[in-house]
């Protein structure tokens, strides 16, 4: 541990995280290619189940949150739609032409954890639903390049925030931040989407953390539904999520949730 329980990882431990990063990539990419008006939300989470199943690996979305009386998160993916930023449940609703779905997945070998999320456009979209994703990839990209060994996850923050801020009149949504990432899918240090450079804990070797901009077209604002696991924005305005996990050594970050 290192600080404030922060886990770090050995390099052993973080090739292990890169092969669950590995399998969450595979099922990523598996369910953008199937995306197309038609198809339910519910025919996403059995592929990624597929995919999860075949490499030997379990999810670690499908029962998180359980406690007695309660089962927890019931899929293996989350899929927000439109207006829903994260934790959508995978069910029978059928994607339409010109929707936008957010896509976040996670898988579990031997113990370690890996999580990311994308965000499609569902056939032909507009070009501000377009342009809204490309928002959020940039700002993913901007704080994964804003890590360095011996900076300060406030960096990554202040990156993300900045290059939001810099594309135009968007937003990002209050409440929810990245995380950390080891052998527990969510632990210390949160990652923040705003900040200010400078602060936070160090980046050390070992450290892995989930980077994770939520963007949306209008307010930061949000409120969770009556499934008590859906996000939607309070303005009913779009929303897009991308993610990796990220660790970093002196060459520079290494993405572990990349496909290889």
């Amino acid at each position: 541990m290192f600080g404030r329980g922060i886990e770090l990882k050995t390099t052993e431990q973080i090739e292990v995280m890169a092969h669950a990063g590995a399998v969450v990539a595979e099922a990523l990419e598996a369910m953008r290619e199937v995306v197309a008006p038609g198809v339910t939300t519910g025919d996403l989470d059995a592929l990624a189940r597929e995919v999860i199943t075949a490499h030997g690996a379990t999810s670690n979305f499908l029962g998180y949150g359980a406690e007695p009386g309660v089962p927890g998160f019931p899929a293996v993916v989350c899929t927000s739609v439109n207006d829903e930023v994260v934790h959508g449940i995978p069910g029978s609703r059928v994607l339409r032409e010109g929707d936008l779905i957010s896509i976040d997945c996670g898988a579990v070998v031997d113990g370690w954890h890996g999580d990311a999320a994308i965000t499609v456009g569902v056939g032909e979209v507009s070009e501000e639903v377009a342009r809204l994703v490309e928002v959020t990839e940039s700002a993913l990209a901007a704080g994964i390049a804003a890590g360095r060994l011996g900076g300060r996850v406030g960096d990554i923050s202040a990156a993300i925030e900045a290059s939001v801020r810099s594309a135009g009149s968007y937003a990002l949504t209050d409440g929810f931040t990245g995380h950390g990432i080891g052998s527990a899918m969510h632990q210390a240090p949160d990652v923040p989407n705003t900040g200010r450079a400078g602060r936070g804990p160090r980046i050390v070797p070992g450290l892995v953390l989930a980077i994770e901009p939520m963007v949306t077209l209008g307010t930061s604002r949000n409120r969770t539904l009556d499934d008590e696991w859906t996000v939607v924005t309070a303005d009913g305005s779009w929303a897009a999520h991308c993610e990796h996990s990220v660790t970093w050594t002196e060459e520079g970050p290494r993405i572990l949730t990349a496909r290889r």
